[in-house]
């Protein structure tokens, strides 16, 4: 097994960064000036098919994001924390209530912003187009930009080390 599968199979929870991970990182404004984003459903559906499973799923960013909340709690993301001023003291938080040590995290960002709590994971990991200084500390790169599938791709990825893929919670959706 090589190193990589060796951290994936010890991972239970998933948190990501929105803007650029989950979106491709184009804000979009309604007539009202209100901020809208797209997201992928193939990334939906690896979110919801995790929660099932029972991983630990999770958004910790820095944007206020007001309209994401409802979508995500319907794809089985319960805790999504937005406008976080710093990262890794949320990550801390997250990891007190849930009891989590750091090699079961898997964190995906794409920016600067991600950089520190990416160090304090155990499987920092990046969609195809983040920074090219949170691609240099990543343990793996997705071959999908973000908001295009690197979501499903990472999940999906775990989920197959574990032997979890293609089970029958996979075909309900």
């Amino acid at each position: 097994m090589n190193e990589l599968n060796k951290m994936l199979s010890e991972v239970n929870t998933f948190i990501f960064d929105y803007d650029g991970v989950m979106t491709d990182g184009t804000v979009y404004m309604d007539s009202n000036g209100d901020p809208l984003r797209t997201s992928n459903v193939k990334d939906g559906y690896a979110l919801q098919l995790a929660s099932k499973l029972g991983f630990h799923l999770a958004v910790i960013s820095g944007a206020v994001v007001t309209n994401i909340t409802k979508r995500l709690n319907m794809l089985g993301v319960k805790d999504v924390f937005t406008g976080v001023p710093d990262k890794v003291l949320k990550l801390e938080e997250y990891m007190e209530q849930y009891y989590l040590t750091p090699n079961q995290i898997i964190y995906m960002g794409d920016d600067i912003p991600d950089l520190k709590v990416m160090q304090r994971v155990g499987v920092p990991v990046c969609p195809a187009d983040a920074a090219e200084e949170v691609k240099q500390i990543s343990a793996y790169i997705s071959h999908c930009p973000g908001g295009n599938g690197c979501v499903r791709d990472v999940i999906e990825r775990t989920l197959k080390i574990q032997g979890k893929w293609l089970t029958a919670e996979a075909y309900s959706w």
